[in-house]
């Protein structure tokens, strides 16, 4: 089925319209979204732009196309965050992820400062340094987990971009660790909506509560101890405890700066790693580029570790890192939900439906990017970069949701991957297998891989 509507300049667009296959009775797509998700979504574009599944009774549309997409995420008030949001506020509060309405523009004016591009190269100075201590227990023919192994040093640049100085390496790990609980407690409570199970006093719940707890109880002694000594670190967090809104003066309380600082851990440490192990594991793959990256990192930096200052000339290693995010994306699905009456692509969507946009569908669409499965770099290079379609890469998604920490994020990785890839070769432990896991971010899974130091020519 098509439907026509104006797009902002004015010609009339056709939109497909259709409804995916294979519902089954009272379950309809749901048991597809638990054991397949990933396939299930990349298979949904082929029946349209705009494609609606079944959530047992619940009507769902999943928006395929990027300008449908765009539409969704550029329309707060339209299409606002609801559903799975709610369950993460568990672990996020009220924090500019999560946040909504005026406590969302409010947040994002106060906190955007903090991310300007002077405080990206302040916060990210030690990374290189950071990276090669982590790096430095690494012996040759050993076999790493290198998910594992780039959580833990997410985590310590993680833990220094926000606090820089005071936090010693065993509160880290209690962090991480606490982190690694809770983050995979709301995704369970996330794919169970009816909230049953999270209600009984198993272990696994009562190990999530306290790790929940003890987290947030580690940031919150971080934020008084700093409020306090009212120095400026020159961190995150220094930025965050200063930040004022420009017109009206107002600043974060200490419990939305608790917020903001959970998210950042969250963000900082899983999407992250979960990236760079999925780097390591295609330049392990894909020895030709990976000798193309070594060749332009030695150039680029040499000996020394790599600086903010060295990104410029580290294209084709940054061409790397976005391919890896279109194959694999850290925010693999998510939704919004309609505040009123409305339509999609000339398709009615009543109050209160869920619209969901997926990365990996989009990105997995050969409509959209020529041979989806194979890693080319060079899809984001000189001119062939412009023949992606506008909207078609969405890692941290669009509009005034779109992450906030997204230049940081994509500065620390660089920086990592220049500073292994200077020193490391990584090969997969022969058969081992890649098996993206899609929880609340897409995770790499259990992924050894052995460490092999480079000889420079």
């Amino acid at each position: 089925m098509t439907s026509s509507t104006k797009d902002a300049v004015g010609p009339v667009r056709s939109w497909s319209f259709g409804t995916a296959p294979g519902a089954v009775p009272l379950l309809g797509h749901t048991l597809a979204l638990w054991r397949r998700p990933l396939d299930f979504l990349a298979s949904l574009p082929a029946h349209g732009d705009l494609v609606e599944i079944r959530l047992g009774p619940s009507r769902a549309y999943l928006a395929c196309h990027p300008d449908l997409v765009h539409q969704v995420l550029v329309n707060p008030r339209v299409f606002d965050k609801g559903g799975v949001f709610d369950k993460a506020r568990q672990l996020l509060g009220n924090s500019l992820s999560v946040s909504r309405g005026d406590d969302h523009r409010f947040q994002r004016r106060v906190i955007q400062p903090a991310f300007h591009s002077t405080k990206i190269a302040e916060y990210t100075a030690a990374v290189g340094e950071d990276t090669r201590a982590a790096t430095r227990s690494w012996r040759a023919g050993e076999a790493q987990d290198i998910g594992e192994a780039m959580h833990a040093l997410l985590m310590r640049v993680a833990a220094r971009t926000l606090f820089s100085t005071g936090v010693d390496m065993e509160t880290i790990e209690e962090a991480r660790q606490c982190l690694r609980t809770v983050s995979q407690g709301i995704y369970k409570r996330t794919v169970a909506p009816l909230g049953l199970m999270e209600k009984l006093p198993t272990p696994e719940n009562r190990r999530y509560e306290w790790s929940n707890t003890r987290l947030r109880e580690i940031v919150d002694t971080m934020i008084s101890e700093r409020r306090r000594s009212d120095e400026d670190h020159g961190d995150l967090l220094s930025t965050l405890l200063r930040a004022e809104h420009p017109e009206s003066g107002k600043r974060l309380t200490d419990e939305e700066v608790l917020d903001q600082v959970v998210t950042f851990l969250v963000a900082g440490s899983e999407t992250t790693a979960s990236t760079l192990a999925f780097v390591f594991h295609l330049l392990g793959a894909h020895p030709e580029i990976e000798q193309r990256v070594h060749a332009e990192i030695d150039a680029a930096v040499g000996d020394r570790s790599p600086v903010f200052d060295d990104l410029p000339n580290l294209e084709y290693t940054r061409a790397v890192i976005t391919e890896a995010l279109r194959l694999y994306p850290p925010s693999w699905m998510s939704m919004r939900v309609a505040s009123v009456d409305t339509e999609l692509g000339g398709h009615p969507i009543p109050s209160g439906a869920m619209v969901v946009y997926s990365a990996w569908a989009m990105h997995h669409n050969p409509e959209l990017f020529p041979e989806p499965e194979k890693f080319i770099p060079e899809r984001w290079l000189d001119e062939r970069a412009k023949d992606v379609p506008r909207g078609a890469l969405l890692p941290f998604g669009a509009g005034s949701h779109k992450c906030i920490g997204d230049v940081l994020a994509l500065t620390e990785t660089a920086l990592i991957v220049a500073t292994i890839a200077g020193r490391w070769r990584l090969r997969p432990v022969p058969g081992s297998a890649l098996s993206p896991e899609p929880k609340a971010t897409l995770e790499a899974g259990p992924l050894p891989m052995i460490c092999e130091p480079r000889q420079r020519g």
